[in-house]
């Protein structure tokens, strides 16, 4: 999973909302939210395995923070909207249509190719 799929959920956005103000147990997440302990689990897990979010030991609990850089493909997806630049093709798209733009230029050029004849030589 990505972290667009893991902020896709209102629940996991508010979870990502007040982690970022600081790290929290399950209980005391759970306790903000009107859904279950097991649930917000849950949900951690899913951030977690996106990458967006962390679990740390302290003691003998466990405490959920936000990743540095986890949410980074949103962030750059957004940004790339705002500054116009974001490129709906990769370059191996563009690639590929050079190739065929090049290969229907060479059949019209010659009309063998079109019909599959071969010329001769002679």
């Amino acid at each position: 999973m990505d972290a667009f799929e893991a902020i896709a959920d209102p629940t996991r956005r508010a979870l990502v909302e007040r982690l970022a103000q600081r790290p929290a147990r399950v209980v005391d997440l759970a306790a903000e939210h009107p859904v279950s302990r097991p649930a917000i689990s849950r949900h951690l897990r899913v951030l977690g395995e996106a990458g967006v979010v962390a679990a740390v030991d302290h003691g003998r609990e466990r405490h959920y923070e936000l990743v540095s850089g986890g949410l980074a493909p949103v962030r750059d997806w957004l940004d790339g909207l705002a500054s116009g630049a974001t490129q709906p093709f990769g370059e191996h798209h563009l690639d590929a249509l050079d190739l065929e733009v090049r290969r229907t230029v060479r059949e019209f050029a010659d009309p063998s190719i079109q019909t599959g004849e071969q010329k001769e030589t002679g």
